[in-house]
């Protein structure tokens, strides 16, 4: 089906934006969201990794003049491909750095995977270019740093995830003094009602099949060992310059309230919608305006009710290691991130299981030597030290799998 195009009034010019990580979850999103606002969006830049067929068909698809593919050896087997029809090709992360350096963006949209994210969300704001970041990491690993960056460069920082787009939106006007507390929504994945010796036994499958969100596989995972909402908790103590004590997380399963602020005189702001992605991608794409999303309209009376609760954190200890990441500062962070990445991947690769997830972490935030973090090269330091130990933990016998 072809998308419905919007066409901007004739004084108005398209918006010239780049899309890092165009062949993931949030960049395929991404995409298809440009190509719905057609004349407001010109897609002038794509990345990917390694899916070089999906990248030309976006390309192409998108009329995107230049393109980074940073796997070698997908760039070596599809830079032909590119060269023929005219894209422009980089390779590797210094023709990621090129591609972004080379031309001016009036935004970039951050949907990397991982803390490789953190060079290219720097570059992004000492450019002074707004960023759309979607790449949790960039905050969690390397928060002092982005957040000092875009203050420097005055460069605009809007968020991508659902939640903190819902902050965002919800202090739109509000004096920041104001704000009394942040309350992040928490759908709680699929195991919500599982018991400890339940969630002992789950599989890759189950972890993978979130009940309301269509994410990619990491986040998903994350998702369901509420690590997610640990890594959103840390994001927002940054974006929203807030104390770790001023952020609570409710359980939510419908997904429908995305965030919401109380301020100091009690009232209590939220953002509601159906639970797309798309919507979020579209606000940072078209922000400070808004246009005729892909999302199906909210409908409260098909829901009949919405459902709170705490969050049980004997069951789901990611929670609480991420507060207690945060609180210890430094480069703690980026170890327990990097951590919960090799964790996660082991768990996907059925070498240990769900709980050992946040056993992996927690003995590394146990082990882990903190560096300041006040320079990128301390937390990229950081972070290969910690998955180094994380390898270790979970190779160790005692790890179950």
């Amino acid at each position: 089906m072809t998308p419905e195009r919007v066409s901007p009034g004739a004084e108005e010019q398209p918006k010239k934006i780049a899309i890092l990580g165009s062949t993931g979850s949030i960049g395929t999103q991404a995409v298809d969201v440009a190509a719905r606002l057609g004349g407001r969006i010109s897609v002038e830049a794509l990345t990917a990794h390694g899916n070089g067929g999906l990248l030309l068909e976006q390309a192409t698809g998108l009329g995107a003049r230049v393109v980074c593919m940073t796997h070698p050896d997908a760039a070596a087997e599809y830079s032909a491909d590119f060269r023929d029809r005219g894209i422009e090709f980089h390779e590797g992360t210094e023709g990621l750095r090129e591609l972004l350096g080379a031309r001016k963006y009036d935004l970039v949209l951050n949907a990397l995977v991982g803390v490789a994210g953190l060079p290219a969300t720097l570059q992004v704001l000492d450019a002074g270019i707004a960023l759309a970041l979607a790449n949790k990491e960039s905050l969690v690993a390397g928060g002092p740093l982005v957040m000092q960056a875009a203050r420097e460069s005055g460069a605009l920082l809007i968020p991508v995830d659902s939640e903190h787009s819902a902050i965002f939106q919800c202090l739109r006007g509000e004096r920041r003094q104001d704000l009394k507390r942040i309350i992040l929504t928490a759908s709680g994945g699929p195991f919500a009602d599982l018991t400890a010796a339940e969630l002992a036994g789950v599989s890759v499958d189950r972890a993978l099949a979130h009940p309301t969100w269509k994410m990619g596989r990491k986040v998903t995972i994350d998702s369901s060992t509420l690590m997610n909402k640990g890594l959103e908790v840390l994001e927002a103590r940054h974006l929203f310059d807030v104390e770790l004590d001023m952020i609570e997380v409710l359980l939510h399963r419908e997904s429908v309230i995305h965030s919401m602020t109380e301020m100091v005189d009690g009232s209590v702001l939220a953002q509601l919608g159906a639970p797309d992605m798309r919507t979020p991608i579209q606000y940072a794409m078209t922000f400070p305006e808004r246009a005729a999303g892909p999302a199906q309209s909210l409908s409260l009376a098909g829901y009949g009710s919405l459902t709170f609760g705490g969050v049980d954190t004997g069951r789901f200890p990611c929670l609480e290691l991420a507060y207690r990441a945060g609180c210890e500062g430094a480069t703690f962070p980026a170890a327990m991130n990097a951590a919960d990445e090799e964790a996660v991947a082991a768990f996907l690769e059925g070498r240990i299981s769900f709980t050992s997830i946040p056993e992996v972490i927690e003995r590394v935030l146990d082990g882990h030597s903190p560096l300041p973090g006040e320079t990128l090269e301390e937390v990229i330091e950081a972070d290969a030290r910690a998955r180094e130990l994380a390898r270790s933990i979970i190779d160790r016998p005692g790890v179950e799998s």
